[in-house]
């Protein structure tokens, strides 16, 4: 366990954090707590003073379902990033009808998300008619109707 921080520590990190928000680091949102935390090797209470700072002062915001965002930066939860990133592709031809998707794993290790963000993105790729499943074999482009 991290020892007490000097005080204002919650104030330095904040700066370092906005520093980087200007510089374009996080564009895909702020690593978790944890992450911080052991970068910085302070507590997590003293992380959430941090990011409750830039909170106030309008530098992010926390979204749910997505974590701690850039203010201003896409909203987007990654599921959706996802679905809309496979409709491109089908809609562009990469992926023409009849084409085997790649399984919920191959996608999931691709985009970098959990296999249930891979199957809630592909769900409503199926919802929309884009997608069809087949039992047993997996899930392949559907024909344009």
């Amino acid at each position: 366990m991290p020892s007490v921080s000097p005080r204002g520590t919650f104030q330095v990190i904040a700066q370092a954090l906005r520093e980087r928000i200007a510089a374009g680091t996080y564009e895909e949102g702020l690593p978790s707590e944890a992450e911080i935390g052991r970068e910085f090797g302070v507590a997590r209470t003293t992380v959430r003073r941090a990011l409750r700072a830039l909170e106030e002062a309008g530098d992010v915001k926390a979204v749910a379902g997505i974590g701690r965002t850039v203010a201003g930066g896409g909203d987007v939860a990654p599921y959706e990033r996802i679905a809309n990133d496979l409709l491109d592709q089908i809609r562009s031809g990469a992926l023409p009808a009849g084409t085997k998707l790649p399984s919920e794993a191959q996608l999931a290790e691709r985009y970098a998300v959990a296999r249930g963000t891979v199957r809630r993105a592909v769900r409503e790729l199926e919802t929309s008619g884009y997608v069809e499943a087949r039992h047993g074999v997996g899930r392949f482009v559907s024909s344009p109707s």
